[in-house]
């Protein structure tokens, strides 16, 4: 049984391939992601639009007026870890198609797990045996096996950490 690990951040993501338990990962392919090392505001030059509150008139002063920036959820930054989020989930599409792996082991950085999980077609997620929501990337590919679930070469229900 092949299994795929993939270890990401919001920058990177390396592909590994292993065989068996106790083999160290084999690396298959790397995904970067330069969007990821840049500001806000070089990934996007306006700012936040505006939003303008008007206050009642009754009690009030007359033409009081609040206002505020919007868009905060909608931050460059959010859309460049969701856009890359979904590359390497696509990645993982083509490979499954090709039938390169068996089962699949997501390591990532809690929220970035999440934007994995929610970019992953269902395909993808029937093959997936093991989240771990830990940032690993610049662990030694040696040290994966440490942080694998004891049942992944096994099939059973996806394991969380």
């Amino acid at each position: 049984m092949r299994v795929r690990i993939v270890v990401a951040d919001q920058s990177e993501a390396d592909f590994y391939e292993l065989g068996q338990r106790d083999m160290p990962p084999q690396f298959v392919q790397r995904l970067e992601d330069a969007d990821a090392h840049l500001h806000n505001r070089d990934l996007k030059s306006d700012r936040p639009g505006r939003v303008f509150d008007h206050a009642p008139t009754t009690g009030g002063r007359r033409g009081a007026i609040a206002h505020h920036s919007t868009g905060g959820e909608r931050s460059p930054r959010k859309v460049a870890a969701r856009r890359f989020a979904r590359r390497i989930t696509q990645a993982l599409e083509e490979a499954r198609r090709l039938k390169l792996y068996d089962r699949l082991v997501v390591m990532a950085p809690p929220a970035f797990l999440g934007l994995l999980r929610e970019e992953m077609p269902a395909a993808v997620h029937a093959v997936l045996s093991a989240e771990v929501g830990k940032d690993l990337l610049h662990e030694p590919p040696e040290a994966l096996g440490a942080y694998l679930p004891p049942g992944t070469f096994t099939r059973h229900p996806i394991a969380r950490d």
